[in-house]
């Protein structure tokens, strides 16, 4: 059974607060992304690399370039969804909200999201943390959405 209905379009912008939004992350975004993730890399890693391996000690513009290919061909099947979080001006990629068919019966989803180490702790991450559960509710055919990396979290 497909986790979305076979017509649902992902939306193509949520806002965060007044002065950030959420937008799926594309390949031209490779630059701004490479930055946030390797500047941060030691915190994701700690959240992300037991489960995915991500990210990778050492991860070259043309890796994340793929990854972020195969993220788009993802997003563009329904398959799962990887937004960016940015300023209004989107000089500044500030982290990533991941939207994954859940690998469990008692939900549809599992959400988890990440900000730059500058922003960790801090206004930001509590504003995403309030936009996206709202965000899912009102635009998204989600019921029962788990939120963390894995089930056991």
């Amino acid at each position: 059974m497909p986790w979305l209905p076979r017509t649902f379009e992902h939306p193509p912008r949520a806002e965060v607060g007044s002065t950030h939004h959420l937008r799926p992350i594309a390949p031209g975004d490779v630059d701004l992304d490479l930055a946030a993730v390797m500047g941060s890399r030691e915190r994701l890693f700690a959240i992300y690399g037991e489960h995915w391996g991500w990210p990778p000690e050492g991860m070259t513009r043309e890796q994340d370039l793929e990854d972020l290919e195969h993220h788009a061909a993802e997003m563009r099947t329904n398959e799962s969804f990887n937004y960016a979080l940015f300023d209004d001006a989107e000089t500044r990629l500030l982290g990533c909200v991941y939207i994954d068919q859940a690998d469990d019966e008692a939900h549809d989803a599992v959400v988890s999201w990440w900000v730059v180490d500058a922003e960790a702790g801090g206004p930001l991450e509590a504003e995403l943390a309030t936009a996206v559960p709202r965000w899912l509710a009102s635009e998204w055919p989600l019921q029962r959405v788990r939120y963390g990396v894995w089930a056991g979290e």
